[in-house]
């Protein structure tokens, strides 16, 4: 659980001497890939490039969900792409179940090692609130929740939950959110029991 974005370039780097360069799935309504944010190399724009510098992500197993808004340069999302990237703008999210993205997610990671980044500016503002870079458009909760679930399967060695902000929340909608999102996280680690409940039995 994090405060900004930064937090997670020291864990990927963390997790290269056991893993080697791993897979990320990362929810953001910005890519964090800038090269400097006010002259400063190691920020929470900044650790993407940072761990494709270093070595620590297998860049043809990236995928970046939810990005939108304004930008920084014009070619923010250009690093990423020509690294190998798969970037899913939030308007290509509007109005769709994520269950079929998430398959394609699923087959682009395979059984290596994925650590997941959730930013939780990557879901609307409508439902998150609590956090310091708003853009709206974005997620809505229970795509969230349809991202997350569809992890289900892969190989999960880590994530984490970052920029939520309680001094901008309402009534702690955001921070209950992101509660939630963690545990939905650690329902999908490898290894842990997971039973769907069945749907086609409801009826009315």
């Amino acid at each position: 659980m994090g405060g900004d974005h930064t937090i997670t370039y020291p864990i990927l780097k963390a997790i290269k001497d056991k893993y080697g360069p791993v897979g990320l799935l990362q929810l953001d309504a910005h890519p964090d890939t800038s090269d400097t944010t006010f002259g400063e190399k190691i920020t929470n724009a900044t650790p993407f490039r940072r761990a494709v510098e270093e070595g620590l992500l297998d860049c043809e197993r990236v995928v970046q969900i939810g990005l939108r808004g304004t930008g920084n340069t014009p070619t923010d999302y250009e690093f990423g792409r020509n690294h190998g990237f798969k970037i899913v703008p939030a308007m290509h999210c509007w109005y769709k179940s994520m269950e079929p993205l998430m398959a394609q997610v699923r087959e682009v990671m395979g059984d290596a090692p994925v650590y997941i980044t959730f930013d939780i500016d990557a879901i609307d503002p409508g439902y998150a609130p609590g956090t310091g870079t708003h853009e709206v458009g974005g997620l809505t909760s229970f795509q969230a929740l349809e991202i997350i679930r569809g992890c289900r399967g892969m190989n999960i060695i880590g994530g984490d939950l970052v920029e939520v902000s309680p001094w901008f929340d309402v009534h702690e909608a955001t921070s209950i959110l992101a509660a939630n999102l963690l545990y939905e996280m650690m329902c999908v680690l490898p290894g842990v029991i997971y039973k769907d409940v069945p749907t086609s039995d409801f009826q009315f």
